[in-house]
């Protein structure tokens, strides 16, 4: 239990910077209009493709032979990364199919 409050201690500045990242996100996303989803959703790809490049690099570089946490927040960021990558192009190619011409 020490060592988590020498960890929250330490990086207390990462932390509170996430924290605020949170609350400007989603104050941020909930005043969108309507208009401007589809492009925000292609963006919120690009950063989901950068999470799972991130993921990669971390798994890549933890000890695969012990568990550790590493190693586990590393598949997580390329799975959930992936899996909102694959949503969001499913969402934005269905948005964009209202737009075509029927034929």
């Amino acid at each position: 239990m020490n060592d988590l409050f020498i960890f929250f201690y330490s990086y207390r500045e990462a932390i509170f910077i996430i924290a605020l990242s949170v609350f400007l996100g989603i104050e941020v996303i909930s005043n969108v209009p309507s208009v401007l989803h589809t492009p925000l959703m292609s963006g919120a790809n690009a950063i989901s493709g950068v999470i799972i490049i991130g993921g990669i690099i971390l798994v890549g570089n933890t000890d695969v032979t012990r568990f550790s946490l590493e190693l586990v927040l590393g598949i997580l960021a390329v799975f959930f990364g992936t899996l909102n990558v694959v949503g969001g192009f499913a969402v934005t190619d269905r948005m964009l199919e209202m737009f075509k011409k029927k034929k």
